[in-house]
């Protein structure tokens, strides 16, 4: 069976980064800077994004992640969003996952907060682990 893939992005604090490498999946990162190679994906993947913005709806998504959306085969390859947040941010909390979530039909998976917490790794690893094939299929992809 195929494991769950992730595509994320993390900005130069890296905490999104830090927290996807404690995932133990496959994982691409969104590049930071434009003068980086685009990423394109190439199989089925859940998308792991940080809220920006401080929880202003303008600056909810990184810029970055909009582009690598731009592409269609991209947002077709989609099959669950994880948002990252600061609970600070209050009912902006992890809100660019519920954002990308309705604009892409897919679902919100989980939020986890700055780094997330060992109890987050364990739920979202069992999670996509157990639903993995439910999540292709929701999607229209095969396993």
């Amino acid at each position: 069976m195929e494991r769950p893939k992730l595509i994320y992005f993390s900005s130069v604090t890296e905490n999104t980064k830090i927290f996807v490498e404690q995932l133990e999946f496959e994982s691409t990162r969104i590049p930071l800077r434009n003068s980086d190679p685009e990423v394109l994906a190439t199989s089925p993947y859940v998308l792991v994004i940080p809220t920006y913005g401080g929880g202003r709806d303008e600056a909810l998504v990184p810029k970055q992640v909009m582009k690598f959306l731009r592409l269609k085969e991209n947002r077709d390859l989609c099959v669950g969003v994880i948002g990252g947040g600061n609970i600070l941010f209050g009912d902006k909390y992890a809100a660019a996952a519920d954002l990308l979530g309705g604009r892409l039909g897919v679902p919100v998976l989980a939020r986890f907060e700055i780094r997330g917490m060992k109890s987050d790794v364990v739920a979202i690893t069992k999670g996509l682990n157990e639903n993995w094939t439910k999540l292709l299929e929701l999607r229209g992809h095969s396993s």
